[in-house]
């Protein structure tokens, strides 16, 4: 019996959680500013890994020291994150969760091209029909 690898599991832990958070923060959004909202959600998330980094004694920068440029990409994708969460939950507003989250679930391809460009990663065959069926999928539900 063989066992899932770590990566699968964390990959489908976050899976589920997001497919949870759409339907959470859509029931959250019901009579509240959308941006108020992703605030919140927003301070939930910043007090949870906080309290994940204390309890694992994870407060310490690498032994090389603290770089700019790692950090300059964090803060980058922290600003993502935050302008992904505030159309998003904008989006679950004005549309049923049903077609808001699977539209959201292109940033798979998004990501895909993005690491293919500015990473270098490679182009398979598999990638291309696997990216082509996701927007495909969101294709025929967003047009429904």
């Amino acid at each position: 019996m063989t066992s899932v690898p770590a990566w699968m599991a964390f990959a489908l832990g976050s899976a589920f959680f997001a497919g949870a958070t759409a339907v959470l923060a859509k029931l959250g959004v019901v009579g509240i500013n959308s941006n108020l909202a992703t605030f919140v959600r927003t301070s939930v998330v910043l007090l949870v890994c906080a309290g994940i980094v204390s309890a694992r004694g994870e407060w310490v920068w690498p032994e090389q020291g603290f770089r700019m440029r790692p950090l300059a990409f964090l803060l980058l994708s922290g600003v993502a994150t935050g302008l992904s969460w505030l159309c998003y939950f904008r989006a679950l507003q004005l549309a049923p969760v049903s077609v808001v989250a699977p539209i959201d679930k292109l940033s798979v391809v998004f990501a895909i091209m993005l690491g293919i460009v500015v990473l270098g990663e490679p182009v398979t065959w598999r990638l291309a029909l696997g990216s082509a069926l996701i927007v495909g999928g969101a294709l025929v539900i967003a047009s429904g």
